[in-house]
C-alpha cells in the first residue's frame, strides 16, 4: 500500500535575522520541497524590519512559485498597535491566516467574509471536544500543541474519525523540526540579560540568529532566550517518526527556520518520509551539521521534552 504523502510546512521564523538573509532564507527554501509556508511575525512586534507589505508582498512570489501561505498572528498581544495589526492581518482577504491566540480567533471568526484559517500550536487545544468548538468557528488546519504526544493527538481528530467544521474535515498539522517555543512573556528576557529595558533594548536580538542559549549550572544547554518567547535549547525532531505520524492521522509536519543547513533539512525529511532515505541515515547527518541543539522528541512518546531520540516505531 503506498504510504500517505505528508506535507511539509516551514513554520514562521521564530528569529530576528538580517532583511537580506531572510529574503535568501526563502529564495533558497521556495526552491525546496515545502508546499506551504507560514509567514509574520511571532515573537515581537518591535522586530520592524520586515512590514506586513513586505511580508504580503514575499507571499505573493512563494504563491508565484507554486506554494500555499498562512499569515501568522502574535500569540500574545500586549498594545493597541499590535491589535491594529492583528486587524489588518486578518482583513486583508488575500491570504489565510494562522490564529495566534483568543483575540486573533474572535476576529477571524467575527468576520463576515472569511477564508478557512489555522488554529496555531498555542490556543490549547487538548482535547477533541475543544477541537469541535474551534473547528465550528471555521478552522480548517489544527497544529497541535508542542507537548502533546502523537497517541493524544490520534485520540483528539482520529484519522478514521475526522473533525469537521463548516470548511470541512480538519487537518492535523504537527510540530516536526526545530527548537520549540515553551513560553511567551510580557517581559524581554534578551533586554533583560544585556540590562536594558523592553522598550530600550537596542534590538539585541538581532545578534542571536538562533536565540541566546542559557545552560545549566553543570554547562548543559537548556533553554533559549528570543526575545519575550522561552524556548527549548534542543531541536525537537521527528525525522524517524513517518510511521506514528501517519498512524495519528497528522496530515502535515511543520519545520521551523534555523540560521544553518535548513534547506538540507527540509530536503531530508521529503527524503525520508517520502523517498525511502533511511532515517537513521539522514538522522546521522543531521547530527554531523552546525545545528543550533541536540536532536530530542521526548514529547512525542509522553516522555520529558529533553529526552533524546528514541527508538523509532
Amino acid at each position: 500500500m503506498e504510504k500517505k504523502r505528508l506535507g511539509l510546512t516551514i513554520g514562521p521564523l521564530q528569529y530576528w535575522w538580517p532583511r537580506t538573509c531572510l529574503v535568501q532564507a526563502y529564495a533558497e527554501l521556495a526552491e525546496g520541497p515545502a508546499d506551504t509556508f507560514v509567514l509574520g511575525e511571532v515573537t515581537c512586534s518591535r522586530r520592524n524590519e520586515f512590514t506586513l507589505l513586505d511580508w504580503l508582498a514575499l507571499a505573493r512570489d512563494l504563491v508565484s512559485a507554486g506554494k500555499r501561505v498562512r499569515l501568522a498572528t502574535l500569540p500574545l498581544l500586549m498594545s493597541e498597535a499590535e491589535l491594529r495589526q492583528l486587524r489588518r492581518i486578518a482583513e486583508q482577504g488575500e491570504f489565510a491566516v494562522e490564529a495566534g491566540d483568543a483575540a486573533a480567533l474572535q476576529r477571524l471568526a467575527q468576520q463576515s467574509e472569511r477564508l478557512p484559517f489555522t488554529l496555531g500550536p498555542h490556543l490549547n487545544i487538548y482535547s477533541r471536544a475543544a477541537l469541535v468548538e474551534h473547528a465550528g468557528l471555521g478552522a480548517d488546519t489544527w497544529v497541535a500543541p508542542l507537548e502533546l504526544a502523537l497517541d493524544a493527538v490520534a485520540r483528539v481528530n482520529p484519522p478514521a474519525a475526522r473533525v469537521h467544521g463548516p470548511a470541512g474535515a480538519i487537518q492535523t498539522e504537527v510540530f516536526g523540526f526545530g527548537r520549540m517555543p515553551l513560553a511567551f512573556s510580557a517581559r524581554c528576557f534578551t533586554a533583560r540579560h544585556h540590562r536594558l529595558s523592553k522598550d530600550e533594548c537596542e534590538f539585541r536580538c538581532r545578534d542571536d540568529a538562533d536565540g541566546l542559549l542559557l545552560s545549566t549550572t553543570e554547562g548543559q544547554p537548556f533553554l533559549v532566550l528570543n526575545g519575550i518567547s522561552t524556548q527549548s535549547a534542543a531541536l525537537h525532531c521527528l525525522i524517524g517518526e513517518g510511521a506514528a505520524l501517519r498512524a495519528a492521522g497528522v496530515d502535515r509536519l511543520r519545520l521551523s527556520p534555523c540560521s544553518q543547513g535548513f534547506a538540507r533539512v527540509v530536503s531530508l525529511f521529503d527524503e525520508v518520509l517520502h523517498a525511502g532515505l533511511p532515517a537513521d541515515e539522514a538522522r546521522a547527518e543531521l547530527q554531523a551539521m552546525p545545528l543550533p541543539g541536540a536532536l530530542v522528541n521526548g514529547f512525542a512518546h509522553r516522555q520529558a521534552g529533553m529526552v533524546e531520540e528514541l527508538a523509532h516505531v
